[in-house]
């Protein structure tokens, strides 16, 4: 049987079940139990010693990598100021070897004159053989300085014991009082650059 609603009488309309004035109850939540919060804050601890674990190794990694680098190329740097180095002193050599014979010309032209190349005297016969033979002396000096200024030296072997890294033998003779083996005449001085020859001392060895 239906029952009417009265003039002015609000219209009832039904709640959820279970609730008595029509309002919906929210479910109510229990606490976390302290045993679960701990669980938690451990493994969050976990987590984080994890992450700062890997930090750590891949900083120690990127730095090895820092290290290695710097490392090669203070070798590379190393390895191409020397290569520069005995690439200039390979060129200095070489174009020594070629100036070379002339310094031989020009000291046994100045011998054949009577003017001995490193002596500081000139000889004066004459205005115009004194002219002369002073450029040709000066000439012969300019260019061993010009050698000795870029590192090329000659050496004079004479009394020393024949050495054939350093000594080229052209002749053999005996030599009274003088053991075998020794240099006794310096035919042609020689140069060397460091522990290189540009060209070796060519003597005369005692038989």
């Amino acid at each position: 049987m239906s029952t009417r609603r009265r003039a002015g009488e609000p219209e009832s309309r039904p709640g959820p079940a279970g609730s008595a004035d029509g309002r919906s109850q929210q479910p109510l939540t229990e606490e976390e139990p302290p045993a679960a919060a701990e669980l938690d804050s451990e493994r969050v601890e976990s987590d984080l010693d994890a992450l700062l674990a890997e930090a750590r190794r891949e900083r120690d990694e990127y730095l090895e990598l820092a290290q290695r680098a710097k490392a090669d190329f203070e070798n590379y740097r190393r390895r191409a100021a020397a290569e520069a180095a005995e690439a200039g002193r390979r060129s200095v050599a070489g174009l020594a070897a070629e100036l070379v014979p002339a310094l031989d010309n020009l000291e046994r032209a100045l011998r054949a004159a009577g003017v001995e190349p490193d002596a500081a005297d000139q000889p004066a016969e004459g205005a115009d053989v004194d002219a002369l033979l002073r450029g040709v002396l000066l000439t012969y000096r300019e260019m061993r300085s010009i050698l000795e200024r870029a590192g090329v030296e000659s050496y004079d072997p004479a009394g020393e014991r024949f050495d054939p890294t350093w000594h080229e033998a052209l002749q053999t003779r005996s030599a009274e009082g003088v053991e075998p083996g020794q240099v006794v005449e310096v035919l042609e001085r020689g140069y060397r650059l460091d522990d290189r020859v540009v060209r070796p001392a060519r003597v005369v060895v005692s038989a």
